[in-house]
């Protein structure tokens, strides 16, 4: 599938309000009339355990908040002698329970890397995670032997009494190619399909090891579970990877690498996949990140089916700036994000808290703080993200001479589901220049329009690339942008 062009060409761009985490997070903050965050510890480094990491979070069928994570004696990844553990939540994430144990067996044996996946015409809950004795993903010898030590396994628990207890399981047999490597459960959330041919799928992301390089690779079943395939390994640059069922029944697979995620496209209900392709509008420092559904359950035609939400970590660079975006056409433009946290964070995984449906729905966001020595769970309102749907795209002349006025075009395209009033659209500019706010008409859902700026450059502008930003204001705020790059040439 064709991708839009890149942002010096004037894509839609990224960027609404600016916002933090409050500062309290030991407990939820208040509510104010502009939505609400509210942020909570469930676990702090050397507190129960020398160190945390890895978050998955999930809502089951009863509506329980589950939050499970590693217990890790050290920072090092598997092998080790690591724990999987959990806390549940029964009042909507408002409280949690103490932490229980999933599984931890004595050295050298460890259990890491957890992924939660509800099916969720069963109740069944799965949590997936690596097992290993003497190896990890890259020293993890070929084969699928599940008694040989240096084989890393792939396991799962599952709950039939909503996370309470858990029973074990061992499917490297069943899933592992022998000659691949290293093969572990991208941590976070698995999903099952609600719609089309394959519904009731049950769909776990894997990352593998194969002739040296690393691949990424969905495993799934079609019987709740009672047996697993593995579908075509998507790389060579697969690394943690997340899948989303898209409105017109693909599944898209979103991957960390460096510096954009990039992406790849499944019409076969993740048995196959087309080859990654970046994403420019989703910068990545190469680290987890996830996608979800805001509404997963509606139908194709409801104007919610192709909202996406997207949570990382949005540098090039080290990890920071937790950011979470919203996309209301399956993906293809993420013209609404917000700042959780500007500092250093790493993981983060988000799950759906209601049906999406309603005038403000809430998420849950499960997420590694600061230099991972906390994991911190928020939850957010739609009226909190802020923002609207409505990619902004700058049309930029081939030159923009000193010293002369230049009409740019710029156009907003509203995605949103309700009427978007009258509106601006302003350009951002360097130091000199000048461009008058243009007025946007009122936009029907799926509407679009274009406004003509002129933009005057100052006599003594230097020759050269200049960015720019155009940003759409609409209910007072800005609310959109598009980013792109102007070409000054002088006389």
């Amino acid at each position: 599938m064709q991708r839009r062009v890149t942002l010096s060409l004037g894509t839609a761009a990224l960027l609404v309000l600016a916002g933090t985490v409050p500062a309290a997070y030991g407990a939820p903050s208040a509510a104010n009339a502009a939505g609400t965050l509210t942020s909570q510890e469930l676990a702090t480094a050397g507190t129960g355990s020398p160190h945390y990491r890895i978050p998955a979070l999930t809502r089951t069928t009863d509506g329980t908040l589950l939050a499970a994570y590693d217990a890790r004696p050290t920072l090092g990844d598997l092998p080790g002698n690591i724990g999987v553990v959990l806390r549940r939540s029964t009042d909507g994430g408002a409280t949690w329970q103490a932490q229980q144990v999933v599984r931890k067996d004595a050295a050298p044996k460890g259990y890491g890397d957890p992924s939660l996946l509800v099916d969720r015409e069963t109740g069944r809950i799965f949590l997936f995670y690596s097992a290993t004795v003497n190896q990890g993903f890259f020293g993890s010898a070929t084969g699928n032997d599940e008694n040989d030590p240096d084989v890393q396994q792939t396991d799962y628990s599952y709950s039939d009494d909503d996370g309470v207890t858990w029973k074990h399981e061992r499917i490297t047999a069943d899933i592992k190619d022998p000659s691949w490597g290293g093969m572990f459960a991208a941590s976070g959330e698995g999903i099952q399909l609600r719609h089309g041919t394959h519904r009731g799928r049950l769909v776990q992301q894997y990352a593998l090891r194969k002739d040296g390089a690393t691949y990424a690779v969905s495993v799934y079943s079609d019987d709740h579970g009672a047996t697993w395939k593995t579908g075509t390994p998507v790389g060579p640059g697969g690394d943690e990877n997340k899948t989303v069922e898209l409105s017109d029944g693909r599944v898209l697979l979103n991957n960390r690498s460096a510096p954009y995620r990039t992406v790849a496209y499944s019409t076969d209900g993740g048995v196959t996949y087309t080859p990654f392709q970046p994403d420019t509008e989703l910068p990545d420092p190469a680290n987890n990140g996830s996608v979800t559904r805001v509404a997963p359950d509606v139908a194709a035609t409801h104007p919610r089916a192709s909202w996406l939400m997207f949570s990382n970590t949005a540098t090039t660079g080290g990890r920071s700036n937790l950011t979470v975006r919203l996309s209301c056409d399956n993906g293809e433009t993420w013209p609404v994000r917000r700042t959780v946290e500007s500092g250093a964070a790493a993981y983060s995984t988000l799950t759906p808290l209601d049906d999406g449906t309603g005038a403000n729905p809430r998420t849950g966001l499960l997420w590694e703080r600061g230099n991972v020595d906390h994991i911190t769970y928020s939850s957010f309102d739609l009226r909190w993200l802020g923002g609207v749907c409505a990619p902004v795209t700058v049309t930029p002349p081939t030159a923009l001479p000193a010293g002369r006025t230049t009409t740019v075009t710029v156009r907003v395209v509203s995605q949103n589901d309700v009427r978007l009033p009258t509106g601006k659209v302003s350009l951002d500019l360097p130091d000199g220049w000048s461009a008058p706010e243009v007025t946007v008409p009122a936009l029907d859902p799926g509407q679009g329009a274009n406004t003509e700026i002129p933009v005057t450059v100052p006599a003594n502008a230097t020759a050269g690339q200049v960015p720019a930003t155009a940003a759409y204001q609409v209910r007072g705020s800005r609310h959109s942008y598009g980013d792109t790059t102007f070409t000054v040439t002088r006389p």
